[in-house]
């Protein structure tokens, strides 16, 4: 199961931060402060997993974004990979290569895309071509 889904920048700045299960607001601000401190520290040799807590992280770092995942220690941790690459296909392929600027300014747009790949904290959809025709759908009703 997901717990948390972070997108951030290299300086820490968090663009989108989806939680799937809960959190007090003061224990948000202090899991993205160290999931920042520890994606960010490490090597581009290692893996792109590193234990969290009880949990741990599965990153990945795109153009300056750090996308990361935080799911229990015995998920698989390719399918969270695989996962992350798909959100980051499809935020490419709608938003025509995605900036930080694409998520500030459209984040409501991010969280719809997001929430058609997850729910609930489990993997909902894997197509991207399925998953683009709904945000057509959608864009069409707006």
């Amino acid at each position: 199961m997901i717990r948390f889904i972070f997108i951030q920048n290299v300086l820490g700045k968090t663009r989108m931060a989806k939680y799937y299960v809960p959190y007090e607001d003061a224990e948000k601000h202090k899991i993205e402060y160290e999931v920042h401190r520890l994606v960010s520290s490490r090597n581009s040799k290692f893996a792109n997993t590193v234990e969290y807590r009880t949990h741990k992280l599965v990153y990945r770092k795109y153009a300056g974004l750090y996308f990361t995942l935080c799911v229990d220690v015995d998920d698989n941790e390719l399918a969270c990979l695989e996962l992350i690459h798909l959100f980051v296909e499809v935020l490419d392929h709608y938003f025509n290569y995605v900036k930080e600027i694409h998520l500030v300014y459209n984040f409501h747009k991010v969280f719809v895309i997001l929430d058609e790949l997850v729910l609930s904290g489990e993997p909902q959809e894997t197509s991207k071509k399925v998953i683009l025709e709904r945000l057509r759908s959608f864009e069409k009703l707006e």
